[in-house]
């Protein structure tokens, strides 16, 4: 089965017992400075099976941004937004926004050029391409309004709703309406967007907040992508436990989040609804686990939150994970899923 179909067919719970499950791994800068040459190697044995797409542009894009994003020192990116880093290959924080009031926002630019994307280069790479694959935006409003206002004053702007936040958000979900328009013209499989919304244990901001404010634009992306044929996936770090009902209510296709840091116990329940698009813990298991733990840790996954499908073998290769429990991981997915578990074969009896 080819890459392309294995991933469709996962989405909508109906991979054959006895295929594996698709697979994608995600690589920060950091491990490419610390084990050089080592990702390549991984990915040669372990091909993926989703692609991000990558952009060309049609005119040339303006040359905002300033420094590295993933460098030490300063980094202004496409929007104005400035960010600190004091660690190489991963990305820094903002510490002087650009926005002291959302009556002024004079300095935040729209980065108008991201839509004129080469059409004609999108749908070649996807022609030629067996992966699934996935837009090359994505759309992230509540991180893109810590950018723009820094973290802790967006915070007090939200407890007080103000006016002036919800119109620019408005103004912000328009934009990303016309960038994911575009690509929806295209040939991808796959919208995305992301927005980390847990701390450890709860969401950063109250569950009505995020309904009353948020979960309306995520509506609006997802039946996007439904009405033009495709799917979508997101991402979101932390404990957003509270909000999965919202996101399998509102039709998201899958969804990449901490599993471990929410229990997959807790998680089960959603097995069949929504596609779970990784993760190994990246907190505990990639970093110091040990090879029993990495195995162990893959089976519970299958176990609890297989369905025909519905679980794509995904971790992040970032600060502090050991290459060996990656490969590990990789391993230990194409060793199960090609047993044809009677787990997976049950789970909608």
């Amino acid at each position: 089965m080819k890459s392309r179909e294995r991933v469709y067919r996962t989405l909508a719970f109906e991979l054959p017992a006895g295929e594996r499950i698709p697979r994608q791994l995600w690589v920060l800068p950091w491990a490419d400075l610390h084990h050089p040459g080592t990702c390549a190697a991984i990915s040669q044995q372990y091909p993926a099976d989703i692609a991000h797409c990558p952009v060309s542009l049609k005119f040339p894009r303006k040359n905002r941004t300033t420094g590295g994003a993933t460098d030490i020192g300063l980094y202004t990116d496409e929007w104005g937004c400035v960010f600190e880093n004091c660690q190489a290959g991963i990305i820094g924080e903002v510490k002087s926004p650009i926005v002291e009031d959302w009556a002024n926002t004079s300095k935040v630019i729209f980065p108008e050029d991201a839509l004129t994307f080469d059409v004609d280069a999108v749908n070649a790479f996807c022609k030629q391409s067996d992966c699934f694959v996935l837009a090359g935006a994505c759309p992230r409003p509540f991180e893109r309004l810590q950018f723009i206002r820094g973290t802790e004053n967006l915070y007090m702007d939200l407890a007080l709703d103000d006016p002036d936040l919800l119109a620019f958000i408005r103004q912000l979900h328009a934009f990303y309406l016309k960038e994911l328009e575009a690509w929806s013209q295209t040939d991808v499989d796959a919208l995305f967007m992301m927005d980390d919304w847990g701390t450890q244990n709860s969401l950063l901001i109250s569950p009505d907040m995020w309904r009353r404010i948020f979960k309306l634009l995520y509506r609006d992306y997802i039946g996007l992508a439904h009405a033009a044929g495709k799917k979508i996936f997101m991402h979101s770090d932390g404990y957003i436990l509270d909000i999965y009902p919202d996101l399998i209510e509102m039709g998201l296709d899958a969804i990449n989040s901490q599993i471990f840091c929410m229990g997959l116990d807790r998680l089960a329940s959603y097995k069949g609804q929504i596609t779970f698009w990784g993760e190994l813990d990246r907190q505990h298991i990639l970093p110091t686990g040990t090879e029993q733990q990495v195995r162990a840790a893959v089976k519970e996954i299958h176990e609890k939150l297989a369905c025909n499908g519905g679980v794509i073998a995904q971790c992040e290769f970032g600060p502090g994970a050991k290459p060996e429990n990656v490969i590990t991981m990789f391993a230990a997915w194409d060793q199960i899923t090609a047993q044809g578990s009677d787990t997976v074969r049950q789970c909608r009896a």
